[in-house]
């Protein structure tokens, strides 16, 4: 028995996927990992890595004096994939992009994968490694006089007292 579909019921077929994102590997055989159920140890785990690889990034570009746009072309990856690894936590970056990274940076693509949240880390002593490298690396500069008075004006907001406790 042969089962024929026409060319329409392909197409609408298709557009009822809609923008799904389509994944080899990993990411076909588990394409949507963060509705597993997580312990609260895990979940703060991944994000202590996830923080160092985002910290990691930054260094690396900005030691090899690149801008965002200059890394993306150097490592033939979208810029705006490279802001949001290096600023939210919560973001899991595409296996390419981390084989991408781990090329231009030279380092270990394994190692990167579970600094990315990509792969289980069995080495406690990389996460170790790793909330260590955050901590040490977070700037120390002064505020600048505009971020002194954004935060100044954030604070006189943040004290004012709440209408509803004010009664």
């Amino acid at each position: 028995m042969k089962i024929e579909r026409s060319k329409e019921w392909w197409m609408a077929r298709a557009r009822r996927e809609g923008d799904a994102a389509v994944g080899a590997g990993l990411l076909a055989f588990d394409p949507a990992p963060d509705e597993r159920p997580a312990t609260i140890a895990q979940t703060a785990a991944a994000e202590e890595t996830r923080i160092a690889f985002g910290k990691f990034v930054n260094l690396m570009r900005r030691r090899r004096g690149l801008s965002m746009e200059r890394l993306a072309e150097v490592a033939e990856l979208d810029a705006s994939e490279l802001l949001v690894i290096e600023n939210e936590v919560h973001y899991v970056p595409e296996p390419r992009t981390i084989f991408k990274l781990a090329q231009t940076f030279e380092v270990s693509q394994r190692r990167l994968m579970q600094l990315a949240g990509l792969a289980a880390a069995n080495d406690a002593g990389l996460r170790q490694e790793a909330v260590r490298f955050a901590a040490r690396s977070e700037a120390m500069h002064k505020l600048t006089p505009e971020e002194n008075s954004a935060l100044e004006a954030f604070v006189a907001v943040l004290s004012e007292q709440d209408p509803k406790r004010a009664k």
